[in-house]
């Protein structure tokens, strides 16, 4: 099993690096926190190990990660279940749409919308990792 996996982003370059990291990840509409006093909103994430070589490790893995960014001023929430808390999301990239807006995308046409002072996002694995039988795949249009 491949280390844990700790990634910083401060321009879009390394913000593309974090979401082909997260791609695919699962987060819970509870564990999408805004900070509002700090200035941050951290994601806690269900995350598929897409770094792993999986003709060296024994198989597919996930393991928990916490996807987070500073110096958040404005967070909108687009078609986000809110008052479902246990409903799962499926995240499918985070970008960066202007100087000071980032834009987390899921399934289902919905979206977190991030003003930000600037970027500073961090991503770090958390706890140990699991195997999985389930590699996801996506319809090749």
């Amino acid at each position: 099993m491949p280390g844990k996996l700790k990634l910083s982003a401060l321009d879009a370059d390394d913000l593309g690096v974090v979401s082909a990291a997260v791609q695919d990840a699962l987060v819970a509409v509870r564990d999408c926190a805004y900070f509002k006093d700090e200035n941050r909103f951290v994601l806690l994430l269900n995350r598929f190990q897409w770094e792993a070589d999986p003709g060296v490790d024994s198989a597919y893995s996930r393991t928990h990660s916490a996807l987070v960014f500073n110096e958040v001023t404005v967070v909108r929430h687009h078609n986000i279940p809110l008052g479902e808390a246990d409903r799962m999301l499926e995240l499918l990239a985070v970008t960066l749409e202007s100087d000071r807006s980032v834009v987390v995308r899921f399934a289902a046409g919905r979206a977190i919308q991030l003003e930000i002072g600037r970027l500073a996002c961090h991503l770090g694995d958390v706890g140990e990792p699991w195997p999985t039988p389930w590699k996801p795949a996506h319809p090749v249009e």
